[in-house]
């Protein structure tokens, strides 16, 4: 800790910031410090901490006094953290919170998760070295003490290490992705094959394969952190999933299928009811073929675009004249959809005028309006 400087937290000239995650918490080493909670900023020359509360209280350190960083995973009850290994403090750096410290390295400790995407950042700031651009008469002194030649070539040791990890780990996917690819090569010939004398049966066990595949990538807070920028991108990729779906069950769902489904392709990582509807509140504003939609009643349901509304309310309409008058649940088993959805319909359609509406012990009927059909 005894690296880090006090600052304003503003951008010098040059510098551009990359990405910024909240809850962060500073460690010395194994140990905790008082700054608890707090924005983490990285910018192209520095990493920058500011307390959420007391924005006057803020520290930086420049990306040039970094040997390497790595992964601690979260456990029980402890948060994932980045490990930062750093050069030893140098003689002229300006006044910070520490004079000393036992410890070379800090933790970035990360409450609010986020903790993938700020490594990938990082891990690219520090290959490109854009600090380095800077003019000479801003760039930031590094320590040339003799002892820092010794832990230099131990944090260059540790990147040899984690490239060839990364080296392993990229050519088990690539194994991986030709096993996915041979798959689905394997399915789509035996529909080619079976083409024009498919079962019922058999379409839904093919989807039923594709849908155990679930998805590949999912977006999670993990990798993309909280609050808005995780509810867009997980926004993009419900529209993804749910356009096929939405057409086959006539461009409307209700929120509850909606959740069922996503989550059964998520897999284990599930989406909260919170999330869920946040990311489909962003639906329309990111011009997706998606948008949600709330009735009067209060359901919420999630709808293509291209819904028409008229012509969903003249197919009910034909529906009832046709049987002369039906429930929710008549209407439902009729049109394949859920009763509430089925419901839903019907409301509409008596809102619009052209269905009256039979409300007895017996429940609640539907009527094609006379007055509108008959003078």
């Amino acid at each position: 800790m005894d690296r880090f400087a006090w600052t304003s937290g503003l951008l010098e000239l040059g510098e551009t910031l990359v990405v910024q995650q909240r809850g962060v918490r500073l460690c010395d080493g194994e140990e905790k410090v008082k700054f608890d909670s707090g924005v983490l900023l990285l910018s192209t020359h520095r990493l920058i901490w500011r307390d959420q509360k007391n924005h006057e209280c803020c520290i930086a350190i420049p990306l040039s006094q970094i040997v390497f960083i790595e992964e601690q995973a979260a456990g029980i009850g402890k948060s994932a953290k980045i490990v930062v290994h750093l050069h030893p403090a140098s003689s002229n750096k300006e006044p910070g919170p520490f004079h000393s410290s036992k410890y070379s390295y800090i933790k970035l400790s990360f409450k609010e998760h986020g903790q993938i995407e700020f490594y990938r950042r990082l891990s690219e700031e520090m290959t490109q070295r854009r600090w380095e651009n800077m003019p000479a008469g801003q760039t930031i002194q590094v320590n040339k003490d003799p002892r820092a030649g010794r832990i230099r070539a131990v944090g260059i040791v540790g990147i040899e290490r984690k490239l060839e990890e990364k080296r392993k780990e990229t050519d088990k996917n690539i194994s991986e992705a030709k096993e996915m690819v041979e798959l689905s090569k394997s399915i789509a010939n035996k529909i080619k094959e079976k083409q024009g004398d498919i079962t019922e049966d058999e379409t839904i066990r093919f989807k039923s394969y594709l849908l155990s595949m679930g998805i590949a990538n999912p977006v999670t807070r993990e990798t993309y952190g909280s609050g808005t920028h995780y509810h867009m991108q997980l926004a993009k990729q419900l529209a993804g999933i749910l356009q096929t779906p939405l057409e086959e069950r006539g461009g409307i769902m209700s929120l509850t299928e909606v959740y069922c489904l996503v989550n059964r392709a998520r897999g284990l990582e599930l989406l909260s009811p919170e999330d869920l509807v946040n990311a489909c509140k962003m639906l329309e504003s990111l011009k997706l073929p998606l948008r949600l939609r709330i009735f009067d009643s209060g359901v919420m349901v999630i709808e293509l675009q291209s819904h028409n509304e008229e012509e969903m309310v003249a197919s009910a309409l034909e529906t009832v004249s046709e049987k002369g008058s039906l429930t929710a649940d008549e209407f439902a088993k009729l049109v394949g959809m859920s009763v509430l959805l089925a419901k839903e319909r019907l409301l509409l359609a008596e809102k619009m005028g052209h269905l009256c509406r039979d409300d007895s012990v017996e429940g609640l009927r539907f009527y094609p309006n006379l007055f509108l059909t008959q003078s």
